[in-house]
């Protein structure tokens, strides 16, 4: 989608902080990280929301979610802990329409989260 900043960044017309990527999948940190950890997972493909993905392409989510492990073990976080976010509409929070896996990690992180 061409007014997507996802697409944006996956095809590189918008700079990002790039910290994995694999043929399916991309991962780049949060510019407004809410973790010392706080990385996005991305497909690269475009999908709305996590739940039209796994309408759509059950292995591409599949991806995305080793991909959110994969980050934290990379970060370090992997063993004291982490958490994997999907926010799915404006409703819970989701500003870009592009599915997006938040992990965050790093930090003590309370339950219920803010």
């Amino acid at each position: 989608m061409t007014d997507c900043l996802f697409c944006k960044i996956v095809s590189g017309e918008v700079p990002a902080k790039v910290v994995r990527e694999t043929d399916r999948t991309l991962a780049f940190r949060d510019i407004n990280p809410q973790a010392p950890t706080h990385v996005l997972v991305i497909p690269k493909d475009h999908h709305p929301n996590v739940g039209e993905l796994a309408a759509a392409d059950a292995d591409l989510l599949a991806a995305v979610l080793r991909e959110a492990h994969a980050v934290a073990e990379g970060d370090g976080v992997a063993d004291s802990g982490y958490r994997v976010v999907f926010n799915t509409g404006s409703g819970a929070g989701q500003t870009v329409f592009h599915v997006h896996a938040h992990v965050l990690g790093g930090r003590g992180l309370n339950w219920p989260p803010g």
